[in-house]
């Protein structure tokens, strides 16, 4: 080390962050203590004053290691920490700081997220913001935020929100691509315009019953948990979609035109049938389509899925190539009448990989005979998983069905097999 130019060691400096390695590098030498400024990033772990036992509050000493850097782009900090202290550190460093990562864990206290300024308000200093994650949110009153200009990454883990209060948050952020609300609560309807959006994970947690309305033109991936009610109109650059909610019922759902749609995943107890046979029909360009709802029905009334057409949904759907089938739509596609329709020109054109997921061995006839038609005029069909998930040994019928589906994979060992 000692040989090597001060740029070279600056530069090796530079790729370090943990809070602990950068301390104990600051004692080593006084070349590496001068050149420890031009570090870029710093990570304080949870522990990082675990045994602390010195005179100076952690607060103080974070404040000092950032005081002593030159230019911080990247600052996480996990360990506790108060609001006075992430005032004083975000003024020495709000012109360089890019990204920035909190713990605040503070879910459970209302007083510290009433109190002023509160951690979220003092986050505002930061303008030049590019990437925020924070960790543990309480935000029942809006923060105050002036704007974050740069800011395209927006990130909550664990949170508990007002409906006015994310509103107000979201507005401070306008640039927005990329937005994940993950393990969030106490919203009841959520109405967000973010017309740089491209990206969009929302997880909400609690009772499912929970309504989104986005407006968001250049929308390219979105995942939705916990909505009953979600309207997305503009949606031609759409391209993965992903709607489930594993709490309650989706009631509706209203989106736009999915030309460009390549991925499809519905999952959730129970879907009003309206809600499914729209997006089926509106995702006719589909490569990819995952499907895992159970039932189907309205309010309480749960019911297995109408009788589906198996040329109709083919031909409905000619550009797909991976097809996941659980339970209630393998059901549906296996009644008595699904295959009545084939006709000798049928082919399903672009399908390579089918999984199957079967978890009862009624109507096994029909089963088999839907295998067996997936294989007969899946003509590129390269891939063939079936799935027995939970199935009842004790049901008369479930060893001679079990028979079957071996045989099948017998006879088709190249393509299929049983998981």
């Amino acid at each position: 080390m000692e040989s090597l130019p001060d740029a070279i060691v600056q530069c090796i400096f530079s790729h370090m962050n943990n809070a602990k390695d950068v301390a104990i590098c600051n004692c080593v030498s006084k070349r590496w203590k001068e050149s420890l400024p031009f570090i870029k990033s710093l990570f304080f772990p949870r522990n990082s004053f675990d045994n602390h036992d010195g005179s100076d509050h952690p607060d103080t000493i974070v404040c000092k290691m950032i005081s002593s850097i030159v230019k911080l782009e990247e600052l996480v900090v996990y360990s506790p920490f108060s609001s006075t202290g992430l005032a004083s550190w975000l003024l020495l460093v709000s012109s360089s700081l890019k990204h920035l990562e909190l713990r605040l864990d503070n879910l459970a206290e209302y007083q510290s997220c009433i109190e002023s300024p509160s951690k979220l308000d003092c986050i505002s200093a930061a303008k030049n913001l590019e990437s925020l994650k924070l960790w543990g949110v309480l935000m029942v009153k809006s923060p105050k935020w002036d704007a974050f200009p740069k800011l395209q990454s927006l990130e909550i883990v664990g949170a508990r929100l007002e409906d006015p209060a994310l509103t107000a948050a979201l507005q401070a952020c306008p640039n927005l691509k990329n937005l994940l609300l993950l393990g969030c609560e106490g919203v009841r309807s959520v109405s967000l315009e973010l017309l740089n959006l491209e990206q969009c994970k929302l997880d909400f947690y609690g009772g499912g019953n929970y309504s989104l309305t986005l407006t968001s033109p250049k929308i390219e991936f979105l995942e939705v948990q916990g909505c009953s009610w979600i309207s997305v109109r503009e949606t031609t650059r759409l391209r993965n979609l992903s709607i489930s909610n594993n709490a309650g019922r989706v009631y509706m759902v209203d989106f736009g035109k999915l030309a460009a749609l390549e991925f499809l995943s519905i999952r959730g107890v129970q879907w009003c049938w309206n809600a499914i046979s729209k997006m089926l029909h509106l995702a006719s360009e589909v490569k990819h389509l995952y499907m895992k709802v159970e039932f189907t029905g309205d309010f309480d009334n749960l019911q297995p899925f109408p009788e589906i057409d198996f040329v109709d949904f083919f031909n409905s759907h000619p550009k797909l190539q991976k097809f996941d089938i659980h339970g209630a739509m393998f059901a549906a596609l296996c009644q008595k009448n699904s295959l009545k329709n084939v006709q000798s020109g049928f082919v399903i054109p672009c399908l390579e990989e089918v999984v199957i997921t079967v978890r009862s061995p009624l109507n096994a006839e029909q089963k088999i005979s839907t295998l067996e038609s997936l294989l007969k005029y899946g003509k590129v069909m390269k891939s063939m998983a079936i799935r027995i998930l939970r199935m009842r040994s004790s049901h008369s019928s479930a060893d001679d069905f079990f028979d079957e589906i071996c045989r099948f994979q017998r006879m088709n060992h190249k393509i299929v097999r049983i998981e």
